[in-house]
This record gives C-alpha cells, structure tokens and sequence, in this order.
C-alpha cells in the first residue's frame, strides 16, 4: 500500500442546485481537500428526446444556471484553478455518466432526496440511474431533515466506516476503497457480513443459515480482519443474521457511522428489475453517505491488501 492518496485526484459533482446538492458540497470540498483533487461541476438542464424549449426560454435558463454554477464554485471553498463547471442539456443521468468518462473522473458526487415507497417508484432517482450506469465510483449524499440540519455545525469527517462484504468480488474491491480510505484518514473501519435466510417456511417465516454457512462466514472475516491490522487500522468485525439492506442500514444508525462503503453489482435491465440493488435500497435509507465502488481501477503501482 501506500498510495492511499493517489486514490482520488478528478471529482465530478452533479448539482441540480437543490438543498441536497447544498449539502453534498460539504463533501466535495472535504475529499478535494483531502486528495488534492480537481473538481468538475455539472448541471444538466433536463430536456427530453423531442421536446422543444422556445431559444429565449432556453437562453435564460443557461444564464441562470450559469450564475449558479459560479456561485456553488465559489462555495467550494478551493483553489479556483482546481474548479471547473459546465452547464449540459438533456437527461441527467446519462449526461452526468457521459461527462464523468470524458473526465476521467475517479468519482462522481451525487446529492439524493432518499424517496422510498409509491414516491420513488413514481419519480425514480437520478442517483440510483447514475449509480446504474457510473463509470466510477458514486458517492450520493442524502438530504438532511430539519433537525439534522440544525445539528450540523461540526466540520465533515469520516471517523467510523462501515463496509459490508459478502465475499463477492465487488464488496472485495469496496473493501479494498475502503481500506484506502480509511488509512488517509485514521479512521474506524467495521466490517459487516450479513447471512441471508436460505429460504421462506411454510409458514413464510425465515429459515435461518446453515451451520456450515455460520463457520465459513466467521472464518472468512476474521482473516479479512487480520490481514487489515497488518495495516495498523482499526478495524472490527460483526456478523448478523437477516435480510442485508435492513442489517446494513440498522448498523450503520446503531453506530453512529458516518460512510458506508459498498460493492455493487450495477445490474441493469431485466436482471436489475428482478433482483434490485442492495447499494440502491441502503442509499435510500441510509442516513449517513452511502459511496458505491464499481469500476474502480487501483492507482498505478499499489499493491491490494
């Protein structure tokens, strides 16, 4: 290891100049900051397929969205050479994606009103579009409610992470991100294995997972755990029974985590609509950032752990 902080150096962050978007700033400039990174701000003006938006309507929409992209750069509270800021036209998700590859952005930083129930299936997300389709990792930011708000006076910081990991090769990497990250800031990591119910009874209640399940859960994540004290991080393990989205979220409330770091598959098509995203419920309920490793490429040289 050792190139911890090589790992972030283009962010891309969508605003859509809402108080969520408001919020994510905070942690724009925090790992800007952090990694001496170079900041791309973007705002889609969302227009559709053929729709048709009068010139002088459009015209003044661009302007206004430009005094607004200056204003949240100037927000941004970094070196002005290290911003960047565009307005784009079209469908947000897919232009945030497109203009994430042309950057060769290493993360992308997305605000997210966290809709759950008839409202997310009635709008969706552009978060969970993104998050779909990214070509790097996603770091979505939830907006707070009102009494977060109000508690919001302390500066940004990542002190305790939480990565859940079932083995599978993109919660490895996630785990990996997370390791790097974690060094950079000598922060707390908790790793979490959730063992899934293996059926539903004739009752439809959940059969519990197998002995064999149990050993080989614990066996694994305590050689995860070894390994990563090599390091000199501070890191526990926990195991928990049930179904992963809820354990993930419930963990992470219960122990005041302030970033959980996850793998996603970024199923899309049929294979998205049957089986979901485990990264897309946590985000909607998650109340602390939720960052999504796919695609992530290691920084030249560094050696995984």
């Amino acid at each position: 290891m050792g190139n911890e902080r090589s790992l972030i150096q283009r962010i891309l962050f969508a605003t859509d100049f809402s108080t969520c978007a408001r919020h994510a700033e905070q942690y724009v400039t925090f790992l800007a900051n952090l990694y001496g990174a170079a900041v791309h701000v973007v705002h889609v003006l969302e227009i559709y397929g053929e729709m048709y938006v009068p010139a002088i309507l459009l015209e003044q929409r661009q302007r206004k969205t430009a005094e607004q992209l200056t204003e949240v750069a100037r927000r941004l509270m970094l070196p002005a050479s290290a911003v960047t800021h565009r307005p784009i036209a079209g469908i947000p998700s897919v232009l945030i994606c497109e203009a994430a590859m042309g950057d060769n952005a290493d993360l992308i930083v997305v605000g997210t009103r966290g809709r759950t129930g008839l409202e997310h299936i009635l709008l969706g997300s552009t978060a969970e579009r993104v998050l779909t389709m990214a070509p790097c990792p996603v770091l979505t930011v939830r907006e707070m409610n009102g009494s977060e708000r109000s508690l919001q006076r302390k500066p940004i910081r990542f002190e305790q992470i939480l990565v859940p990991i079932d083995f599978s090769d993109c919660s490895l990497d996630a785990l990996e991100y997370g390791v790097q990250i974690v060094k950079a800031l000598s922060a707390r990591l908790t790793l979490l294995h959730v063992l899934e119910p293996v059926a539903y009874g004739m009752d439809f209640m959940l059969a519990h997972a197998t002995e064999r399940d149990q050993k080989f859960a614990t066996e694994q994540m305590q050689t995860l755990t070894s390994r990563i004290r090599t390091y000199g991080i501070s890191v526990t393990e926990t195991i928990h029974g049930g179904l992963p989205a809820d354990s993930i979220v419930d963990l992470a409330r219960g122990s005041s985590c302030d970033l959980i770091i996850m793998g996603t598959h970024g199923r899309r098509g049929i294979s998205h609509l049957l089986k979901g995203s485990v990264a897309e419920a946590v985000l909607r309920r998650a109340s602390c950032p939720v960052l999504a490793v796919k695609n992530f490429k290691f920084p030249p040289g560094y050696q995984p752990a």
